[in-house]
Formats: structure tokens, sequence, C-alpha cells
């Protein structure tokens, strides 16, 4: 009896992930000293740097959604968003929310739309493949500064990355062509600002919680989110140090040398590679510091494209980030997985045509981040003070770059029929 391809699906993933979950309980059991080291390293990078750094836009997302901005934005930017990425015009708060915060922020506001039906299965499905980013401080701050000590790698990995999304997102709007699609608004009913301030009004109106209970509903989510969130950076910190311990990584590592060699780039890129497939952070921070067998460092060149293709890919740490905020939906996973590998592949490509144009990098978004070096308290206070700042002004700037562009091509399509009737 020949059994249907979905049985013999679901026996292979059952089967290997009792299997993954056997070995990993054995390798902590026989290196319970290096699984410890590698949980106390990733609680440390999750709540030093990851928690204090989402929470507020988690909160703050929460509230905005209560409050019936994402309604507003829907109808405001419906006619820039649809065209170009297939998508409602609420995606664009997730697209500015998710383009300034960073993973997994994207993918939590895409699930509140899809469980609000403000999007339908296939489009939401398109949001979150280009929207789940990383944010700009990460990658100049973190990466640029704090891992190569340059800030133009951190200037072309952030523009690549970008780049490489909106690409991603152009692409992807041709995904599912005849899925079916949510609602499209009429342009022809009215001034499309009082039609945003009433879509506000009544979804405020539908939400009815008062603030008090809404601000206590966006921290306990919140709350509940970052611990998600936090469990998964510990558990893939342990993962890769276990792999490591095990003998794994040595049978990765000539996989990938191979394949780099192909491409014409070095092969000790290749721990790097190994790393950033599990996590994001790990695999930069190796990609950066590199080198060959004397101990030289690798071409510049080579370390960006590679870092910047790592993290288009963000890792299976992210990847199971995004799947448990998406569990509660039908927002399948395998579209965001293949669209993860395009985004690394974009986003290579385009910083290795960048760097041909390197010189011209200094001039664009001049950060240096001091605080990621050995500090006082007082330093540190002030850089997530900045941060924060810095980071919420950046979903207020692309929203009103949306609304401007928004504005010209509805303006243009207004004075096209009145150029034809003459």
């Amino acid at each position: 009896m020949r059994l249907p391809r979905h049985r013999w699906k679901s026996y292979i993933i059952t089967y290997l992930g009792a299997a993954v979950a056997i070995w990993l309980t054995l390798a902590m059991v026989r290196f319970p000293d290096k699984a410890f080291e590698a949980a106390v390293h990733g609680l440390s990078v999750w709540f030093e740097i990851v928690f204090p750094a989402l929470l507020p836009f988690f909160i703050g997302s929460e509230i905005l959604m209560g409050l019936g901005v994402v309604h507003f934005m829907g109808v405001l930017l419906e006619p820039f968003m649809r065209p170009l990425f297939n998508v409602p015009g609420a995606g664009s708060f997730v697209l500015a929310m998710g383009l300034a915060s960073g993973y997994p922020i994207g993918a939590v506001l895409t699930a509140k739309l899809r469980k609000q039906n403000l999007c339908t299965q296939v489009e939401a499905e398109r949001l979150v493949s280009f929207t789940n980013t990383a944010d700009p401080l990460f990658m100049i701050g973190a990466v640029g500064v704090g891992m190569f000590g340059l800030v133009e790698a951190g200037n072309i990995i952030t523009i690549a990355h970008y780049i490489a999304a909106l690409l991603a997102g152009l692409i992807l709007r041709f995904y599912a062509p005849h899925g079916k699609a949510s609602p499209q608004l009429d342009d022809n009913e009215g001034n499309m600002l009082i039609r945003a301030l009433k879509a506000l009004y009544k979804a405020r109106m539908e939400d009815g919680r008062p603030f008090g209970r809404l601000l206590g509903d966006a921290i306990r989510q919140s709350i509940n989110t970052m611990l998600t969130v936090g469990g998964f950076i510990i558990l893939f910190s342990v993962m890769i140090e276990m792999a490591t311990a095990m003998g794994v990584t040595p049978l990765l590592d000539r996989l990938c040398s191979r394949l780099l060699a192909a491409v014409g780039f070095s092969q000790g890129l290749a721990p790097s590679l190994i790393s950033g497939f599990f996590e994001i952070t790990i695999g930069s921070d190796y990609a950066a510091k590199a080198v060959d067998a004397a101990g030289k460092l690798l071409p510049l060149g080579e370390r960006i494209v590679v870092t910047t293709a790592i993290i288009g890919w963000s890792g299976l740490s992210v990847h199971f980030q995004v799947a448990a905020m998406v569990n509660e939906t039908d927002i399948r996973i395998p579209p965001y997985i293949a669209a993860r590998v395009l985004h690394a592949a974009l986003s290579g490509l385009v910083a290795y045509f960048m760097l041909s144009h390197f010189h011209l990098m200094s001039s664009f978004l001049p950060l240096s981040l001091p605080a990621f070096a050995a500090g006082s308290r007082a330093t540190i206070i002030s850089y997530w003070r900045w941060r924060l700042v810095y980071l919420g002004l950046c979903p207020l700037l692309i929203m009103l770059g949306l609304g401007i562009i928004n504005a010209i091509c509805t303006t243009m399509r207004q004075i096209h029929p009145l150029s034809n009737r003459r």
C-alpha cells in the first residue's frame, strides 16, 4: 500500500524533529558546561540587546493598532501599496515598522493584520516575506562599527539589505497571482484624507477598549512575545555550541568551502556561513573577523558580501521566531523561507555591485556607536536613549515618505483623466 505524499511529509517531519530533540538532549548531557555557557550567552544577548531594543516598539505598535492608525494608513496608502507590492494599504504600517525596528516585528504585525482580516492569506505571505528585516542600527552600529570597525561597511550592508528587501517585494507581488485578494478601495469615494480619518475613528470605536486597558493589553502581549523571542535565541545559542562540540560543524564546513570556492570566494568564510545559517549575529561576527590560514584578514569585499547575505537570510533562529508569531494564523512558512533565500541572494548581489563605488558610501548614514565598546553604565543608558529616539523617528520618516509618494501618484492619476478630456 502506497502512502499519500502528505503522509510521507508528515512522517519525515515527525521523525526528524524527534531525532533533533534527542540529539540535542544527549549533547547537553555530554557537554553540560558548554551548554550552560551557551545558554548564559544567549540570555545575555537577549536581555542586554534584544529586549530593550524591541519591547518599546512592540508596545507602541500594539497601541497604534488599537487606536486605528493601521486603518488610517490603509486607506491613505492603498494606491501606493497595491500596485507595487500587491498588498493592501494597511501593509504600509508593517513596512514602516518592519524596516525601522527589525526582526521579528514585521512578522508580528502581519499576523495581527491577518487576524483582523485586513489582508488575505496570500497577501499576508507576500507582506511578511519582505517587511521582516534587520534594523538599521544593528547593521550600521553592531555589524559595521562593532564588528568591522568601519562605518562604511555598515552603510553598504544597510543600503543593500533594504534595496534587496524592496526588490524582493516587487518580485513577490507575482506570487500566487490568482490568490484571493482583499477588497480594493475606490479612489472616487471622496477625499482620501477624510476617508482615512473616518476609518481610524470607526476602527477605534469597534475596538472599544479604554486606553488604560489597551495599554495593559499591549504591555502583556509584548512581554509574552519577547519571552518567546528570548527562548529561541537561547535555544539556538545552545544548538550552535552543541553542533561544534559534537563535531557536526567540520562536516558542514567542508560543504560550505566547496560552495564558496565555486563562486570564487575564500574558503575561510565557511564557518561564518555555518553559524549564520543558524543565528544572524554570530554568523555576521564570524564573517567580519574571517581570516585565512596565515591569520590574515580575508578581502574586505568578500566579508561584506557574505555578511550581507547572512543578514538577508536572517538565520533559523529568526525563522522559528516568525513561525511562532504566525502560528495562530493560516500564513504558511515555506513561502517565507523561499523569500529569505531570494533576499539573501539579492542582498549579496547588490552589495557586490555597490562595492565598486565604495568611496561614495562614506557620505551615507555616517553613524558611529562607541557604546558597543566597553563603557560606563551612563554611556550605555545614553546609547539606549539615543537608539530609541532614532528608531522611533524612522517609522515616522518612512510613513511620511510613503505618504508623499502616494500624494504624487494620486495627483498624477487625477491630472491624467483631465488631460484626456481636453
